[in-house]
């Protein structure tokens, strides 16, 4: 049965739940239309191309990373900061790999778009995570960078089942946390050995 009353926010959920599915790579208008119970047509009414629901997919998971992130660090500093956003971040993309491959590589279309102001934010927690081990400002870009490659690999990793072996793979997560507390921390401690502790 058609439905009645589909708005953008209603065809971008839909396709995110659809890429979710079956990848994001496979997102076709036809498929998202047979999915809503509609023509491929009027699709049009709320999207302008299959490019621009690609975008609002990615805008969607964007904020919603963001936010599941802000909510588990919480309250939380030091290592519990880190471990928040680390699992947060995992848990995100395990629940929802086909949304968050939207985001890889899709750039913002001026200032005004939300990923902009979500990404913004997502960056934030992860240098509020860094600030906790006092990583100097000219190494910040790296250590943001090697977070996300180490997270971000680990669990596309575990969602395409990439690791064979029987361990299991949240004790390996957990594992890969403190190698990573354990570095920063030694990082953070060269910086105040050569400089003092910070001022108050």
């Amino acid at each position: 049965m058609p439905r009645v009353g589909l708005s953008r926010a209603d065809v971008v959920a839909a396709g995110a739940t659809l890429v979710d599915e079956i990848g994001f790579a496979n997102l076709a208008l036809g498929t998202l239309a047979e999915r809503l119970g509609v023509r491929t047509p009027s699709l049009y009414k709320h999207i302008d191309s299959l490019a621009d629901l690609r975008h609002g997919i990615a805008a969607l998971a964007i904020t919603e990373l963001d936010q599941q992130v802000r909510d588990a660090m919480r309250d939380r500093s030091g290592t519990g900061a880190l471990a928040a956003f680390a699992n947060a971040f995992r848990d995100y993309l395990v629940a929802h790999p086909g949304r968050y491959a939207a985001t890889i590589g899709e750039p913002y279309t001026g200032p005004e778009d939300p990923m902009l102001h979500s990404g913004s934010r997502l960056l934030e927690s992860m240098e509020t995570v860094l600030h906790g081990y006092d990583i100097d400002e000219q190494d910040m870009v790296h250590a943001m960078r090697a977070l996300r490659g180490a997270f971000h690999g680990f669990a596309t990793l575990q969602t395409s089942n990439g690791f064979q072996w029987s361990e299991d793979t949240d004790s390996s997560f957990e594992w890969m946390i403190r190698f990573i507390d354990q570095g920063l921390t030694q990082i953070g401690s060269r910086r105040t050995d050569l400089h003092g502790p910070a001022a108050d």
